[in-house]
């Protein structure tokens, strides 16, 4: 029986040109699993705290002492996106970085039966760069942007040796993404066999 398959888009709000990626996971994943597939599809570091906001209820990894009456973070590996979808939900948000604050919108653009020869999560298509870690947020990114691009700007060599030599806004890095991606799918896959594993030792 296959399993169903959840098509993302996912989508850095108020940043022009749009920063967006479109990638297939599985239903039944976690949303702490869905975080690190939007990490490695924006090519962030898990460098960071992170949060999905989903109505009014806010899903992420629970810190003590830092929980109030008005704001309970439930965790992000207790909840799966099948769930979400069976109760309507088709769009959040996905907040990375408190400092920085790069909120993402996710959007579940379609639900359809998984191909029986395809490991997941897949990555689709999308356009445009994510900012680096710790630019300063978007006023940062756009200072950024704007020094690199200028070679008469006085932070351009500066910020370029800060960026490692290079930053090309319009390369996704679409090959490490892709071996990210096909690096959770394996791990998936074997936690998956070992869980079909035990089950049949159990009924033998």
């Amino acid at each position: 029986m296959s399993e169903p398959v959840a098509r993302l888009l996912i989508e850095l709000e108020d940043i022009t040109p749009r920063i967006w990626r479109r990638v297939d996971v599985p239903t039944s994943i976690t949303l702490a699993t869905l975080h690190e597939v939007i990490q490695a599809v924006m090519r962030w570091e898990y460098a960071h705290l992170y949060e999905f906001r989903v109505g009014e209820r806010i899903y992420g990894e629970p810190l003590p002492g830092m929980e109030s009456p008005s704001r309970r973070v439930y965790k992000a590996n207790g909840i799966r996106l099948n769930k979400l979808i069976d109760h309507g939900v088709d769009r959040f948000l996905y907040v990375y970085d408190f400092g920085d604050d790069w909120r993402h919108r996710v959007i579940i653009e379609g639900v359809r039966d998984s191909d029986a020869d395809t490991d997941y999560p897949v990555f689709v298509e999308g356009a445009r760069r994510a900012p680096p870690e710790d630019v300063g947020g978007l006023p940062g990114f756009e200072g950024f942007l704007e020094a690199i691009g200028n070679n008469r700007h006085p932070q351009h060599a500066e910020l370029l040796e800060w960026a490692g030599g290079a930053f090309d806004s319009e390369d996704i890095e679409r090959r490490e993404i892709e071996l990210d991606l096909a690096m959770l799918a394996e791990f998936r896959r074997r936690v998956r066999a070992g869980h079909r594993s035990r089950a049949m030792k159990k009924t033998s």
